[in-house]
């Protein structure tokens, strides 16, 4: 495999140098590192200012040179990383360092293929990161650091505030109502029987809310009602699918939704937020540019709308938990000069005043505690508009109050996380177009719903989806 030629490369090159200078007092040899990621547009452009900026500077110093070249999508980098670690036909070396998530990285280290940065970092330099992200790569539970993490992000409430205040006004209902999954669903029911009473026919109100990532809903929202559905240790998962947390998470999307009060009609809810399908939805920080900043109701009919950001509801009577979620930077195995110089460069990128620029130009949160601090961040020079700068305070102040999570790799656990994305939605999508047809026939709506409130219905639906969930166990 490529990455060990390159091993045996860099041994047989210190060999040489050592028969060639003796005990000589040479310069250390300059060294070039590669960094493949997937970052695009902005991103992309902000990370390439970095990488120059490092090799005019401390690279220049130290002898260091970056070269970066973006793979174009996630996924796009995934298949060139493993084809490349495979050694396939026409793959390329395997990168210094690649921008990568768990499951990615999880699968080279069962290669023999990464390095545990926990010997690079002294306690000190660990101790300046928010402790939740170096844990993220340690697959084993040892300490260990195999996923070097560089720009973060976590989930908050974008809410079209202009819609919502005549609604607010007319029902009392404030932004406290929307604190809670609980509050939420009650405050989304709310608004699906005002809208509906504004017009003759039955049954037509409109939805209050969205969630962009289910898997994420399903996950967090197990997390704070005591449940860890994947429980993982040495790579190995072990399921924990609670039927009462998940009922409970059930009777807070899938019930909502084919009422009416949730939906889900574009490829993301900021989509629906352009179109006046929702007023809300729960979606990434780093997503903060796509709010829309109108609303097109029609071809013709169109009006300004403003941003408000609200923390992520959690679960009335629980401690709080976030998602944290994001790629690192994974660094291979290599010759001891290509690895040190690896680290000297993500430290550089993990430098405050440095990543503090990366994040706000690319949407991300910084990942040390000394820039994960609204004054830090509101005393940056760097450009961004009035909507990038609500979401990065409010998601700033989510990482540095609420617990954060994220599921361990493990075998098989990109496709398990898949069936919570899907189970769940695809199904209340599918349901709640069957209601609106049968209303459209003349049913009410709750003669169209009935089918879908059971207990017998969501019985099927749990153990339809705890075998599939059951497959990926260790």
């Amino acid at each position: 495999m490529k990455v060990y030629k390159r091993l045996i490369a860099g041994t047989a090159a210190a060999v040489m140098l050592a028969l060639t200078c003796g005990g000589c007092g040479a310069e250390k040899e300059p060294v070039t590192i590669t960094i493949w990621n997937y970052y695009n547009g902005e991103q992309l452009e902000a990370f390439n200012r970095m990488v120059q900026n490092f090799n005019d500077t401390v690279g220049k110093e130290q002898g260091i040179t970056v070269e970066s070249a973006s793979q174009g999508s996630v996924n796009d980098l995934e298949t060139n990383v493993l084809n490349a670690a495979e050694g396939k036909v026409g793959a390329e070396e395997l990168p210094n360092i690649f921008s990568g998530y768990a499951d990615t990285a999880y699968a080279l280290d069962q290669q023999g293929m990464v390095v545990d940065l926990n010997d690079y970092l002294t306690e000190s330099e660990k101790s300046e990161y928010i402790e939740g992200y170096l844990t993220e790569g340690d697959f084993d539970g040892d300490g260990s650091i195999k996923i070097f993490l560089t720009a973060k992000a976590t989930e908050v409430l974008y809410l079209n505030d202009t819609d919502w205040q005549a609604f607010s006004q007319a029902t009392g209902t404030t932004y406290d109502d929307l604190a809670t999954v609980e509050g939420l669903t009650a405050a989304a029911e709310k608004y699906y029987n005002w809208t509906d009473a504004q017009t003759e026919a039955p049954d037509d109100g409109r939805a209050l809310f969205g969630r962009d990532a289910m898997a994420n809903y399903l996950l967090i929202g197990a997390k704070e009602l005591g449940c860890t559905i994947f429980d993982v240790q040495n790579g190995k998962m072990t399921l924990d699918f609670d039927k009462n947390v998940i009922r409970k998470l059930w009777d807070n999307y899938y019930v909502p939704f084919i009422k009416g009060y949730f939906e889900a009609n574009g490829h993301f809810r900021s989509d629906d937020i352009k179109t006046g399908t929702i007023l809300s939805y729960v979606g990434s920080s780093s997503s903060a540019t796509f709010f829309p900043d109108s609303v097109m109701t029609s071809d013709d009919d169109s009006h300004s709308i403003e941003l408000k950001v609200l923390p992520n509801p959690h679960f009335a009577g629980c401690e709080p938990v976030s998602v944290q979620q994001g790629a690192g930077m994974v660094v291979t195995k290599g010759d001891e000069a290509e690895i040190k110089a690896s680290v000297t460069f993500l430290k550089y990128f993990t430098a405050p005043e440095n990543n503090i620029q990366f994040s706000i130009s690319s949407g991300y949160l910084p990942v040390t505690r000394e820039a994960n601090k609204e004054e830090t961040l509101a005393d940056s020079e760097v450009a961004m508009t009035p909507e990038v700068k609500s979401v990065l305070q409010m998601a700033v102040k989510t990482v540095n109050e609420n617990k954060l999570y994220t599921t361990r790799a493990f075998e098989g656990g990109k496709n398990a996380r898949k069936v919570l994305e899907y189970a769940m939605s695809d199904l209340a999508v599918a349901d709640r177009d069957t209601v609106e047809q049968r209303i459209a026939a003349g049913q009410s709506a709750e003669q169209a719903e009935a089918e879908f409130l059971t207990d017998a219905y969501f019985d099927s639906w749990y153990r339809d989806t705890l075998a599939q969930l059951q497959a990926y166990e260790g």
